[in-house]
């Protein structure tokens, strides 16, 4: 029977895995969990902080989200994205300060909502450095988990923005470096220099593009625009600025 700590790169401070599965294999043995989700929980996120609004991840659309942003006296994202704060960054560049939003997403949301652990960031390509600055001020190992996207059978599809996502994080910080880390970070460090053109070409970014969203990938490839730096507090995602 293989044991569970095959599968946990515990002989490595900084490891990285995929979705759900990543997030419980390696969350019970890290110091700090990093949900990556470029496109776009976590960008929407890095923009909504940044303009000192408060967001709560919640991982359904249903009329369960509504019950629950009542719940916490917060305002419900558009479920809409062309319409009202919604999960488009772009839509969150006018939100106005102190506003609690529950954001709904069923990948990275889903992964934060459902995450026990005590030390937990969401990051992105805009606020690469800076999380992985403050998650090195949290602690000494690092569980970095790219959230990936779904197929419709709701099986993982692997996502290239959030393996670069990932890869930026993990290029900032010390410590020895799980294979799939490392990977993560040489593939990051492939694509550096052509970030925009990257995200636009892959599969996320085109669908966002072919429905009109284009403005949300160009947010969203901006390396290091942000110093904020998203903390999961509670079930709020609070910035640490």
């Amino acid at each position: 029977m293989v044991s569970a700590v095959t599968f946990d790169q515990s002989e490595f401070e900084i490891r990285c895995e995929w979705g759900r599965h990543g997030l419980e294999a390696l969350e019970p043995i890290s110091d700090v969990v990093v949900i990556v989700d470029v496109l776009s929980f976590s960008t929407s996120v890095d923009i909504a902080l940044g303009r000192g609004a408060i967001v709560l991840p919640f991982p359904l659309k249903d009329d369960s989200a509504a019950r629950y942003a009542a719940s916490r006296g917060a305002r419900l994202a558009s479920s809409d994205r062309g319409s009202g704060f919604s999960l488009s960054p772009a839509s969150l560049q006018t939100i106005p300060r102190g506003l609690k939003l529950v954001l709904p997403s069923p990948n990275g949301a889903a992964l934060c909502y459902s995450a026990g652990h005590a030390t937990v960031i969401t990051a992105c390509i805009r606020n690469a450095t800076a999380s992985a600055k403050a998650a090195m001020r949290l602690g000494r190992t690092f569980a970095v988990i790219p959230a990936g996207e779904a197929w419709r059978d709701n099986s993982l599809r692997p996502a290239i923005e959030d393996l670069l996502g990932a890869g930026a994080v993990i290029s900032t910080l010390h410590g020895s470096l799980s294979p799939d880390a490392s990977a993560a970070a040489r593939v990051f460090e492939r694509f550096r220099s052509h970030l925009h053109s990257a995200l636009r070409a892959c599969p996320s970014g085109k669908e966002l593009i072919e429905r009109g969203f284009g403005a949300d990938v160009d947010l969203a490839v901006q390396l290091d625009a942000s110093n904020c730096v998203a903390r999961l507090v509670g079930r709020e995602l609070r910035s640490l600025v």
